[in-house]
């Protein structure tokens, strides 16, 4: 009688993959998101992290529309850029490859003149 190891078993069922922002990513976003509150223009947000998408999307109340959704999305990192910021109508307002880049352009809303 000879004594075979067991056959592995491969597994058939793979996790769902899911697209989350990294502990960096979420840094320089939660500090620009306080910068915007303390500046009284944003109030709320919430976070999605989706099979191809990840969102972090900025209200100025809570139950409405949000006014900015600023996406990450790793299939188009080799095109137009892993990074996007997209405005309430669903218009792309900057897309790029690094976020303290793309981000700039909600920056511009903290600057204000001074009367």
């Amino acid at each position: 009688m000879t004594v075979q190891p067991p056959t592995p078993m491969r597994p058939t069922f793979k996790a769902p993959e899911q697209v989350s922002f990294h502990r960096t990513e979420l840094s320089v976003i939660l500090s620009l998101y306080g910068r915007m509150v303390a500046a009284g223009e944003w109030r709320d947000y919430g976070i999605s992290s989706l099979r191809e998408v990840a969102v972090f999307s900025v209200f100025r109340r809570t139950a409405e529309n949000p006014l900015y959704r600023i996406e990450k999305r790793p299939k188009l990192r080799n095109r137009q850029g892993l990074y996007a910021v997209i405005g309430i109508d669903g218009q792309v307002l900057k897309r790029g490859h690094d976020l303290r880049t793309v981000l700039r352009v909600l920056e511009r809303k903290l600057i204000r003149s001074v009367d």
